[in-house]
């Protein structure tokens, strides 16, 4: 890969994960300690993030491969998206928030995929280099809660704002990413390309579908973290918990690095349930750690972030984009973000909600306290069922012969 190209693609993923990790983390802090959301609601906000996710990837990654240019796609959603989360920003009321932020997700949520789109077609090995790539957007989200955290900002909405700012910086960049026509343009346009049955069609494979559907139900204890985790930490006592959770990203850096390596002498299934298993010594440690004696456990659940997010979710990108033929890349990234982004998470934040308002109770003075440690054993027993499921039914496949070659170059 040219360094010019490696350049731009990682000031995108830089860039792109800067956005979300400013506004997506302590979102939820702001809502509930703030505007004094109740856990459905905020849980509902995170929920309208995830709908998005389900109607906007295969639309996205149809249009994507057939009428226009990647580039020009994600310069369009930035612009608009940084407008609408400083619109955001000026809300005060749970119905008119939600609605505007359902209004954004439909423009953030298909970047996701596509930012990854891009990225694979511009490069001659998937696994050596989307790591390299990506690693910058986990420095973008590090770089964002460092500085809402260390300035107490999570309270408030200056973090949707330097979001807004941050998304329209990366429209305006996006027009300089390499140039990456559709992969299928001028094919006549079907029902089959508009309901993305082509990239359905992977479903046919055993291992992948499992694969899915382990995705798919991993994403529910996720949401839990994704939503609940901040406002868990600083309900414990914990101080600057948002640059505090950045740990969970140092991590995520050191082991995406390593994957590279790892995919080739462990294999794909490997990784993955590596991957689940973390997510549950994650919620295990949540649900019995305190500020006191075993603070070393709240930060044990933070730092797994690294293992958690690299051996599925990004490690499933790359299977995903292995499984797939080149017309139909945009269109399987879609599917993996519709899958996980959004029905996963869809239905992750509907259970969340109900679990923590389950586990909450409103004292005379009318503050809210939360019973941490059973809301935390929700999720933890979620994930051990997933990867009970996910050992029986991934087969996986073996190294192929050329790996060693791979590995040399990852060295």
């Amino acid at each position: 890969m040219m360094n010019a190209v490696r350049v731009k693609l990682s000031t995108m993923m830089f860039l792109e994960f800067f956005v979300w990790g400013a506004w997506f983390v302590t979102t939820s802090t702001y809502l509930s300690n703030t505007l004094k959301f109740d856990g459905t609601q905020v849980a509902a906000v995170y929920g309208a993030v995830a709908i998005a996710a389900v109607v906007s990837p295969f639309f996205v990654g149809m249009v994507a491969d057939r009428f226009f240019a990647t580039e020009r796609i994600l310069a369009i959603l930035h612009l608009i998206g940084g407008a609408l989360l400083w619109w955001m920003s000026t809300i005060h009321s749970f119905t008119s928030f939600y609605v505007v932020v359902i209004l954004y997700a439909l423009t953030y949520m298909p970047t996701l995929a596509l930012t990854s789109s891009i990225s694979f077609d511009n490069m001659e090995d998937s696994a050596r280099d989307f790591p390299k790539i990506r690693v910058l957007g986990t420095i973008g989200w590090i770089v964002a809660g460092v500085a809402i955290g260390l300035l107490h900002l999570e309270a408030t909405a200056v973090p949707l704002q330097l979001a807004a700012v941050a998304s329209i910086a990366l429209g305006l960049f996006d027009v300089v990413l390499p140039h990456t026509p559709p992969h299928a343009a001028g094919k006549q346009l079907s029902v089959r390309d508009v309901l993305g049955l082509d990239a359905l069609s992977l479903m046919k494979d055993r291992s992948f579908a499992a694969f899915i559907i382990g995705s798919f139900l991993l994403c529910i204890p996720l949401q839990f973290y994704y939503t609940f985790a901040n406002p868990f930490l600083i309900d414990s006592g914990m101080t600057a918990a948002a640059a505090k959770m950045t740990l969970g990203q140092f991590f995520e850096i050191f082991f995406m690095l390593l994957l590279p390596v790892l995919l080739v002498r462990m294999g794909v299934k490997k990784i993955l349930m590596m991957g689940m298993a973390a997510w549950a010594v994650r919620y295990l440690a949540f649900a019995y750690g305190n500020v006191g004696s075993l603070v070393w456990l709240l930060y044990l659940g933070i730092v797994l972030h690294g293992l958690c997010y690299d051996f599925f979710f990004v490690t499933g990108q790359i299977y995903a984009d292995q499984r797939a033929s080149a017309k139909i890349r945009a269109a399987a990234q879609g599917f993996y973000t519709l899958i996980t982004q959004g029905l996963g998470l869809l239905v992750g934040s509907w259970v969340s909600g109900h679990v923590v308002d389950m586990y909450s109770r409103t004292t005379p003075a009318g503050t809210v306290v939360h019973d941490w440690h059973a809301i935390w054993l929700v999720p933890a027993t979620m994930a051990v069922v997933v990867l009970v499921l996910f050992l029986a039914f991934f087969r996986g496949q073996p190294a192929p012969a050329e790996a060693e070659a791979v590995t040399a170059q990852a060295v």
